[in-house]
């Protein structure tokens, strides 16, 4: 393989989007990436957490998210044509119909090993993530995606919708006793995401509609109230708990500023599926993004994990995912304005967050990136081992390839990202 350098044409005084080389890099790397993950999948159809230079780590459980993020992820490499993306969509299809599934009490385990459940916890946050991968199995002609939709769908209407208050209720035990009162943001908006991929596949306006009455609560009264920073953490009657403190990971204290950049792209995407209707939803995903980027970017480059209500950073951890986020959200604005009439700022943007990613995080050697870096740009290893995902830094590469702001992974399917747009 040739490889392309740099990331974008010398000299290039276009948008990045126009770029051809820009193009041919970013699908290099998402090549790259899909090659270096392959090796994830072992003889018994689970995947390994890969070290960073692609050997398996010892196996401490296969998370239900992983399995289903790579279903989806494998989908778009499909879509691009990477050679044995099939069999790690088949895999995963396998592992979670006759091993997450729990045969006993319905809905997904969040942890197994083989035929050992590891955590039997039942999570919305998982369950939306299987939603996902269904949406995504239909798109690739999957010929078990109808089962394995017709089957979360009602999980999900079963245990996690609230109708009353159009959110997801948030965690149950195997067999299902809400063991807590607190409700979150995430996992809502990974099912804004799955909600809309569901609807993107199947055509059915629940979806949306549902998808829709999230997007309300989180950016059209959450953040107007909070100057643009969403909150996390909610009691059971969705009042906002600004001392919580759980999980350093999947729930910080404070707010996060990569969420409000991964909600602002769903929200564009919702408003493009709903017919951009007049509702400021283009006008919010804008504060949104200028706000979490405005708080975020730390000196030396990179996004702080997580700010304070004032905007105040609490935690420099740089991470890959918010980058990878960020640069989804920049090249929906692109998109939503046309790469030749999109503001100035939001170019400059693109490119310094293309320019962090590429120096900080993308392994060109081995392919994969790495998922925290120092200060200094190095790879460090405090809350991750390894190279432990492929789905946010896959979609960075690919987003910017799909013409419009709804329907990427189809356009994708449908071989449409193969030249620059403007």
């Amino acid at each position: 393989m040739t490889e392309i350098a740099p990331i974008a044409s010398p000299g290039f005084d276009g948008p990045w989007l126009t770029d051809p080389q820009h193009h041919a890099w970013l699908m290099q790397d998402a090549r790259r990436q899909l090659r270096f993950f392959d090796a994830s999948l072992r003889s018994d159809g689970g995947f390994d957490v890969l070290d960073v230079d692609g050997t398996p780590l010892p196996r401490a459980g296969q998370e239900l998210h992983t399995t289903a993020r790579m279903i989806h992820s494998y989908m778009l490499g499909k879509a691009i044509g990477h050679p044995g993306a099939d069999r790690m969509i088949d895999a995963g299809m396998d592992y979670l119909w006759t091993r997450h599934r729990d045969a006993k009490w319905g809905g997904y385990v969040w942890g197994v090993d083989g035929e050992t459940v590891t955590d039997g916890t039942k999570l919305a946050y998982g369950h939306v993530f299987v939603l996902l991968a269904a949406a995504s199995a239909r798109l690739a002609g999957h010929p078990e995606a109808d089962r394995l939709h017709a089957d979360i769908a009602e999980v999900i209407e079963r245990h996690f919708w609230a109708e009353e208050t159009g959110l997801l209720i948030e965690e149950y035990t195997r067999d299902w006793y809400a063991f807590s009162f607190y409700r979150g943001m995430n996992s809502n908006m990974h099912g804004v995401e799955a909600m809309l991929a569901a609807h993107e596949a199947t055509g059915e306006a629940l979806w949306l509609e549902r998808a829709g009455r999230i997007l309300d609560f989180f950016t059209a009264r959450m953040a107007p109230d909070y100057d643009w920073r969403i909150p996390e953490h909610y009691s059971v009657q969705w009042e906002v708990d600004p001392t919580y403190s759980g999980n350093p990971m999947f729930r910080p204290a404070g707010t996060t500023p990569g969420h409000s950049l991964e909600l602002a792209r769903l929200l564009l995407q919702h408003w493009d599926l709903a017919g951009r209707p007049a509702t400021g939803a283009d006008t919010r995903a804008r504060h949104l993004i200028e706000r979490a980027l405005g708080d975020a970017w730390l000196h030396g480059g990179g996004l702080a994990y997580t700010v304070d209500f004032d905007g105040s950073v609490l935690s420099r951890d740089r991470y890959w995912w918010p980058v990878s986020e960020g640069i989804g959200a920049l090249a929906s604005l692109i998109k939503l304005d046309g790469a030749e009439a999109a503001r100035e700022s939001d170019e400059d943007w693109y490119r310094r967050l293309w320019r962090y990613a590429e120096t900080a995080f993308v392994d060109t050697a081995r392919g994969g990136w790495f998922p925290e870096v120092d200060a200094d740009g190095r790879p460090a290893a405090r809350q991750f081992q390894g190279k432990p995902d492929i789905y946010h830094a896959l979609q960075a590469d690919l987003y910017p390839l799909a013409p419009g702001l709804s329907r990427q992974a189809g356009a994708l399917m449908q071989g449409r990202a193969a030249a620059p747009f403007g």
